[in-house]
């Protein structure tokens, strides 16, 4: 299995933050914490509270005394950093850093990340000792990110470049799709009632109104209740079995005098 990228904190200050990191890694799928000298212990109280389920990766994190011992074994080292440091390095986004460490774990090496102290960030000396530095493209007026909103834009950035989940999909359940058939016994009563209500008098213009108001449905992907629901939707604009009188009309007035159907004395199905 090819090896996922190694975290290294160097020099982090509080506990929350090592604990929210843990958190951002674990949804990425990164499980390998490093920390260089950290002020607070990775399985401090707080950091575990942070971490919120994520407690695993900061137990089996590691401590290290010096930014060199916790990347020895490491074959490339991120450095994420927004600002040029005075030396000639290979700058890059988060996302062409995902895609040079999927290529170099594929090919059976280690990368790593480095983070720096949430107030300072990491020093010239500890970005020389990396290969590469990261910077985030972000807001120029302000682009300071919280120590475990840096770690997840590069975690992320590391699960997108291998996933494949589909950028659109319709989620049917248990939903079956209209058949052709359906879909075209639902047009026919559908331009059935508005050749009868005079929607469609014109004889020159009807065919391409039937076939717009046909390319609307069609490009719907209707499912067969939808359809049946449309069905039932041309029922009661037709036959209108449960219709209230239409305002203004002679059996609203009726109704309104005393006379229509459910009151007393009229000519409806309940009149005395």
């Amino acid at each position: 299995m090819s090896a996922r990228p190694v975290v290294v904190l160097v020099r982090p200050q509080l506990a929350e933050n090592i604990g929210m990191a843990a958190r951002a890694m674990l949804n990425c799928g990164l499980d390998e914490l490093r920390l260089v000298s950290p002020d607070e212990p990775p399985d401090h109280p707080r950091a575990i509270a942070a971490a919120t389920h994520a407690d695993g990766v900061l137990r089996a994190a590691r401590v290290f005394a010096t930014l060199d011992e916790a990347v020895g074994d490491l074959h490339t080292v991120f450095a994420t950093c927004p600002r040029r440091r005075g030396m000639v390095k290979e700058v890059v986004t988060p996302r062409a850093a995902a895609a040079q460490m999927r290529a170099l774990s594929a090919a059976g090496g280690r990368p790593g990340i480095l983070f720096g102290p949430e107030r300072t960030g990491l020093e010239s000396d500890e970005v020389s000792v990396a290969e590469v530095q990261v910077s985030i493209p972000l807001n120029p007026g302000f682009n300071s990110l919280n120590l475990a909103q840096a770690v997840l834009v590069m975690g992320y950035e590391w699960w997108q470049a291998a996933d494949q989940t589909p950028e659109r999909e319709l989620v049917a359940n248990r939903a079956v799709p209209a058949t052709k058939s359906e879909l075209l016994g639902f047009f026919s009563r559908l331009e059935g009632a508005l050749d009868a209500c005079g929607f469609l008098r014109d004889p020159e213009m009807r065919p391409t109104m039937v076939r717009n108001i046909r390319a609307i449905f069609q490009r719907a992907g209707l499912m067969r209740h939808e359809v049946n629901t449309l069905q039932g939707v041309v029922t009661g604009l037709t036959e209108r079995p449960h219709a209230s009188p239409a305002p203004g009309s002679r059996a609203a007035k009726r109704a309104a005098a005393g006379d229509g159907p459910g009151r007393g004395g009229g000519a409806g199905p309940i009149g005395g």
